[in-house]
């Protein structure tokens, strides 16, 4: 356990995500009816060794909820990986007086909070990014929003393929996390899905799927591509130089990361930013606010980087059955 707080610290760090908003109005709000002082930290980690800290009050986070990206803005800090920017962080943090601190982002964000843990400042994390891929919780901030926004854009290129009658290779972001292309994989109806998980790189295999489909009267085609899979461009070339067939590769990029979030991510992130700092008002540091099994829980930080998580492979599978 860590020390009382009197003052909250929070900012955003690695790539944004929405729902962050949602999570920042949270913390503050929930801070200010503890009594305690909030001081947002713009630019994540970078902002803080800059000392671009602000004071917060109940107007600093009204009409935001419904806004993607953050309102703290987000930067990645390569000064904060090495010790000596770890320990003029934690200065800095008392130097504003504050002693509980609130990082939303990914795992990266976390092992910078975990340093400030070990050096007197009370932390929580929560778990803000758009990939799924932190092993201690079923959710994300931003998963949601993400994965509707990528499978409505599908929608839109899969009525243009069919009307053209051809294949199209739209890729999704991920990074090394397969959980967008898988989830638009089955509520897109995607003939393959391309995931870094499980992807064996047997591209003749789709061109002869391709083929075989063709001859059975198939007219078009949809491929989700991860991005840690990539090449969609090159891939679109080959496949279309083999089968015969009109191939285009679309990349959905940022605008998965963008827009306004859903009720999902709303109402997660809010809940989330809420225990934040109920922990913190308890005393607890070094923690990570998670969704596990239903219910909201928070890890040890150091337990909850050392879990590993992997593809449902209930889902992967079932991808390939509804595919037929």
């Amino acid at each position: 356990m860590g020390n009382k707080v009197n003052t909250i610290g929070v900012l955003t760090s690695g790539g944004d995500a929405p729902g962050m908003n949602a999570a920042i109005r949270a913390v503050v709000r929930t801070a200010l009816a503890n009594g305690l002082k909030v001081k947002g930290i713009r630019r994540g980690y970078n902002g803080l060794l800059e000392e671009d800290i602000i004071d917060m009050d109940n107007r600093s986070v009204s009409d935001i909820i419904q806004r993607g990206g953050t309102i703290l803005y987000t930067a990645r800090c390569l000064e904060f990986i090495k010790p000596e920017g770890q320990d003029r962080g934690a200065e800095i943090c008392r130097k504003h007086n504050i002693d509980g601190l609130v990082v939303i982002g990914g795992d990266g964000s976390f092992k910078g909070a975990q340093a400030l843990a070990r050096r007197g400042i009370n932390t929580v994390g929560l778990p803000g990014t758009i990939d799924l891929d932190i092993a201690c919780t079923d959710y994300t901030i931003g998963f949601d929003t993400a994965v509707n926004t990528s499978m409505e854009t599908i929608d839109k290129v899969r009525d243009t393929s069919t009307s053209h009658e051809r294949c199209s290779i739209i890729e999704v972001m991920g990074r090394n996390a397969g959980y967008i292309a898988l989830w638009c994989g089955i509520g897109n109806g995607a003939e393959e899905v391309l995931i870094t998980e499980r992807y064996d790189y047997n591209e003749q295999r789709i061109i002869e799927n391709i083929i075989e489909k063709r001859k059975i009267g198939k007219k078009h085609f949809i491929i989700i591509n991860a991005e840690g899979v990539g090449d969609s461009y090159a891939m679109a070339k080959r496949i279309e130089s083999a089968t015969g067939m009109e191939t285009r590769a679309t990349i959905i990029g940022h605008a998965a990361r963008g827009g306004s979030p859903t009720a999902i991510d709303r109402l997660y992130a809010s809940a989330m930013g809420a225990k934040a700092v109920d922990l913190l008002c308890e005393g607890a540091s070094n923690r990570i606010v998670a969704y596990k099994e239903g219910k909201f829980v928070d890890y040890d930080i150091e337990e909850a980087l050392s879990m590993t998580k992997d593809i449902d492979q209930y889902l992967y599978d079932l991808s390939k059955r509804l595919s037929r």
